[in-house]
């Protein structure tokens, strides 16, 4: 199995939900809003990957040939046939058109030959459950993807057997995918895209890429730029199922001088690898089941060893904020300082226009409970259109409704209300329910000294 975790790694500021509220997202919920019709992004622009063919040719063979678990993968596994994807069970309607969209690019993008079909004979099924059906079985995941069954029933009865076991796999024929039915429509997309990416290709997550959906900081959450050239290398007509890693990196110079002619001439950076004990002290501080303290000491740790390793890139950056994040609700200060770090840090690398929107996020919140309105303008507004360029609706509509409060603090009150009114069709996106967007305006107008 491979699980996209619903470890918080990237909250939006509190992520306040009322206890009293429900925490499904009904069908009804939607589609009897009285709030603004929600809004979904029509054209995906990905950046294309800015980086040496060496470098891309080293990514490509970690995230292929190792699970996240750090188990060694003996072969390459993919289709060898055209690939066929049904959906079953109550899917949200959302479902078809993220699907269809995600399809489109990759066959645009990635080259690779995938269609949609009603057939019980797919190659890969996409099974719409609740949450709570994927909880009772990965308590950790938000959805997760499986080899060699076509139903939540069949995974459960043979999950512990061979069959399931991707490190026997000699090529992929039939999986299936368990993506939440009663999650926002962002949530469901954004497992779409990462449990179909892994369904086709590379298993593993890499802390070290920053524009990857192939990274368990979940920070990008739609296939970049980088994860549709890594598909395309992957289903190039050189490489098969059985490959081993040594045949598989002889044969990815040639691959990639033929789809990527841009990366020949760049020179190699040669990122290193990621310590075990930075990942594990990450997932500790960004979890829920140690004493604050605990995790105190985990973000600690984190930022600890990227000073020792040496780091200026975004894994430094992450852990500053995943500091910042511990200390949110006890520190305010110590936090401020702490995001603080980790914009400079993500500043001084690239890829990272996305991470430091996220940081923008909380230094703006900061200086509006803080009364800074100017200043907040000034924090949020490199911001938005990374948050669109990503598909973002979560990101973008809690920017705009920041900056509806900021606009609020220096007396600009009719643009104010047109941009919360405009935060309120992409939070529908981002958050699902009318619950949890009234929520989160209440959550950010809260900041606002003049309305305490």
């Amino acid at each position: 199995m491979k699980a996209r975790s619903v470890l918080p790694l990237v909250l939006l500021l509190n992520a306040c939900v009322p206890a009293s509220q429900p925490d499904v997202a009904t069908r009804a919920s939607f589609a009897q809003s009285d709030l603004p019709a929600m809004k979904s992004f029509a054209q995906s622009r990905p950046a294309a990957p800015r980086k040496s063919n060496n470098d891309l040719a080293l990514d490509f063979i970690e995230l292929s040939f190792q699970m996240e678990s750090g188990r060694r993968l003996p072969v390459l596994t993919r289709f060898e046939t055209p690939i066929t994807v049904r959906v079953t069970g109550r899917a949200p309607a959302s479902l078809g058109p993220d699907l269809n969209r995600l399809m489109s690019r990759l066959r645009s993008e990635a080259r690779i030959d995938i269609s949609q079909t009603n057939s019980p004979a797919a190659n890969i099924t996409i099974q719409a459950v609740s949450r709570n059906d994927i909880r009772k079985v990965l308590p950790q995941a938000a959805c997760f993807v499986a080899p060699n069954v076509s139903s939540l029933d069949e995974y459960r009865s043979v999950r512990r057997k061979p069959q399931t076991n991707w490190s026997l796999l000699q090529k992929r024929e039939k999986l299936a995918i368990f993506l939440p039915n009663d999650a926002s429509p962002q949530e469901v997309r954004d497992c779409l895209h990462e449990e179909l990416a892994q369904a086709m290709g590379p298993l593993n997550d890499l802390y070290r890429l920053p524009d990857s959906v192939f990274n368990d900081d979940n920070v990008h959450t739609v296939l970049t730029g980088f994860d549709m050239l890594i598909l395309r290398a992957y289903y190039d007509p050189a490489l098969r199922s059985g490959m081993t890693r040594g045949q598989v990196a002889a044969a990815l110079p040639g691959i990639l001088a033929r789809i990527n002619p841009a990366g020949e001439n760049r020179p190699a950076r040669f990122a290193t690898r990621t310590p075990r004990a930075w990942s594990k002290a990450i997932q500790t501080a960004l979890g829920s089941s140690i004493s604050q303290g605990g995790r105190v000491t985990a973000a600690k740790e984190a930022i600890r060893i990227a000073t020792a390793m040496g780091w200026q890139d975004h894994r430094r950056a992450f852990a500053h904020y995943a500091m910042g994040r511990v200390l949110q609700t006890t520190d305010a200060e110590a936090a401020h300082s702490h995001y603080l770090a980790a914009d400079r840090f993500y500043a001084g690398s690239s890829g990272t226009a996305l991470h430091r929107a996220y940081v923008a996020t909380q230094l703006s919140a900061y200086a509006i409970t803080k009364g800074q309105g100017e200043e907040a303008l000034r924090l949020i507004a490199p911001h938005i259109e990374a948050s669109q360029r990503n598909e973002n609706a979560a990101l973008l509509s809690t920017l705009l409704l920041l900056r509806s409060e900021a606009l609020e603090l220096v007396n600009r009150h009719a643009e104010a209300r047109s941009v919360r009114l405009d935060s309120i069709g992409w939070a529908r996106y981002g958050f699902g329910p009318d619950w949890a967007v009234r929520a989160k305006l209440r959550e950010i107008a809260s900041l606002n000294p003049l309305k305490r």
